[in-house]
């Protein structure tokens, strides 16, 4: 009778896998909601704040809080010339170029259309890793990827947006340009050798995303005199900025490097999907049956690829 129970309890080397496993997928689902979530929170904050100016708010505000917990934790040091690298590229690609083209481009397209578009990491990383690799996905996880890619076509379609308006294109394509540079940090972070941990590096990458993005708001948008402050502009800036970029981006590398750039390239999927149904709750967002079609098929190719992936662990 005792040998029956032990087969059916598994080892506990088994057990704790299984746990982190569903811890990590925990993880990633927080970030999920709480960037899909920052999508309407940005595009209400930018009727009082020019968008440069929001992104450096935003990464300072990060930027400090993660110092202060880094500090306190007595894990702040000067990043080693080996992580330069990784601090370059998130500091530089994913924080700085995606969050300035994305806040940008949302001056010319609605909050859904923009989280979707940015979002669409999956194509590009499947191409770095075939380029850099040369390693195909599996025919599962192609399926996945070309199903969530129908969504993103059939939203793009003439059907969807009227392309003849001023400054569409130009909103569309920083957009897709945001979504490539953070499909070549997803790469970059699962190839990297850290010597530093992620949380030890992030106040670092805020910092260099901060300065930049300050010089460009001040040659592009001038001093900002025309910010109305406001109680909600401040819980805005401070759910943006300390919530929803610090833990957020702690999260991302540190779960980037436990799982395939594919992976995390089609969870991310579920960002926009956050956004959209956010948007209709806090900005009274309007769906047609086009979009939620597409939308539809984005949502269950992001949810077969976690699924495949999951399986697969």
């Amino acid at each position: 009778m005792s040998g029956i129970m032990n087969k059916d309890i598994p080892p506990i080397a088994t057990r704790k896998k299984r746990d982190r496993g569903y811890g990590l997928w925990l993880m990633l689902t927080l970030m999920v909601v709480l960037w899909g979530l920052s999508w309407p929170a940005m595009k209400i904050a930018l009727h009082d704040i020019p968008p440069l100016w929001l992104g450096t708010l935003r990464f300072f505000t990060a930027g400090l809080c993660l110092f202060i917990i880094v500090g306190c934790k007595k894990q702040l040091a000067i990043p080693s010339r080996k992580d330069l690298p990784i601090v370059i590229s998130v500091g530089g690609l994913q924080m700085l170029a995606f969050t300035a083209l994305g806040l940008v481009a949302m001056q010319y397209t609605d909050v859904s259309r923009a989280a979707l578009l940015a979002y669409t990491t999956p194509l590009w990383g499947v191409l770095f890793a075939w380029l850099i690799n040369k390693s195909l996905p599996q025919k599962k996880q192609l399926l996945a990827l070309c199903i969530g890619i129908i969504g993103i076509a059939i939203i793009c379609s003439p059907l969807e947006i009227d392309w003849s308006q001023q400054g569409m294109v130009k909103g569309n394509l920083f957009l897709l340009l945001a979504a490539l540079c953070w499909s070549v940090v997803i790469f970059h972070v699962k190839e990297h050798r850290w010597h530093l941990s992620p949380l030890a590096l992030a106040p670092w990458q805020m910092l260099f995303a901060t300065i930049p993005m300050l010089l460009l708001a001040v040659k592009y948008e001038g001093w900002p005199r025309e910010i109305h402050w406001s109680p909600l502009l401040c819980a805005l800036i401070f759910f943006i900025g300390p919530i929803a970029t610090s833990v957020c981006f702690v999260i991302s590398t540190a779960c980037g490097r436990k799982v395939s750039s594919f992976t995390m390239s089609n969870f991310t999927l579920g960002v926009p999907v956050i956004g959209v149904i956010s948007s209709v709750f806090f900005l009274g967002s309007h769906l047609t049956f086009v979009f939620l079609s597409g939308l539809i098929l984005v949502f269950s190719g992001a949810v077969m690829a976690i699924a495949f992936s999951f399986r697969d662990a």
